[in-house]
């Protein structure tokens, strides 16, 4: 297993001692997951969390319709979990799914929880993971949210053009809470 860039993305947020990353290495497994294969299913308890060597997966939840909702997209080097469902011990209310075939390092729940436990390193680096992702980078989503209208949105989902070009035009309607053919209007109203 190459583990060279989960380390460096863990050693980013605090750089762990040597025994802390055998021990967090040995709980590691590189799996596969194929295009539109689900990581986890909604209703379902979290019991692994994954770091994206390669590919793009999305964390959506479906509404009264049946239709799909994006949170969030994660692109390679990113920690991906239902962090939520994870702290309250519930099962998710999120699907995590394969938008393109991937490559991840998955390390089971309960282990990982028991290592933060005995590694005070390592639960530095939870903590400040935390801090970053779902408190810092997630305040001004849940803001844009609120007070920014779609086009807006979108113009700035457009600034992340790697993550951009990937998208279907479906998903990316659905992440901006609109339907494709409000997309539209959006796309041809900015490229006038």
């Amino acid at each position: 297993m190459n583990s060279i860039k989960f380390l460096e993305q863990v050693n980013q947020y605090h750089l762990l001692s040597k025994e802390s990353i055998m021990a967090l290495l040995n709980i590691c497994t590189e799996e596969k997951y194929h295009k539109n294969d689900l990581l986890l299913e909604s209703g379902s308890m979290a019991r692994y969390y994954y770091f994206i060597k390669s590919g793009l997966v999305g964390y959506y939840t479906i509404d009264e319709e049946g239709s799909s909702i994006y949170k969030i997209f994660f692109e390679e080097n990113s920690f991906v979990a239902s962090t939520a469902a994870i702290i309250k011990n519930e099962p998710s209310d999120f699907n995590i799914i394969a938008l393109e075939d991937c490559s991840v390092i998955q390390y089971p729940v309960k282990a990982y929880r028991e290592l933060l436990e005995k590694h005070h390193d390592l639960a530095l680096f939870h903590i400040h993971y935390l801090e970053k992702n779902w408190v810092v980078k997630k305040e001004p989503l849940e803001v844009s949210l609120k007070f920014e209208n779609a086009k807006q949105r979108y113009l700035l989902l457009l600034e992340n053009q790697s993550l951009y070009k990937r998208l279907k035009q479906h998903q990316i309607a659905s992440y901006l809470g609109i339907t494709p053919t409000q997309l539209s209007r959006i796309k041809k109203e900015i490229n006038r």
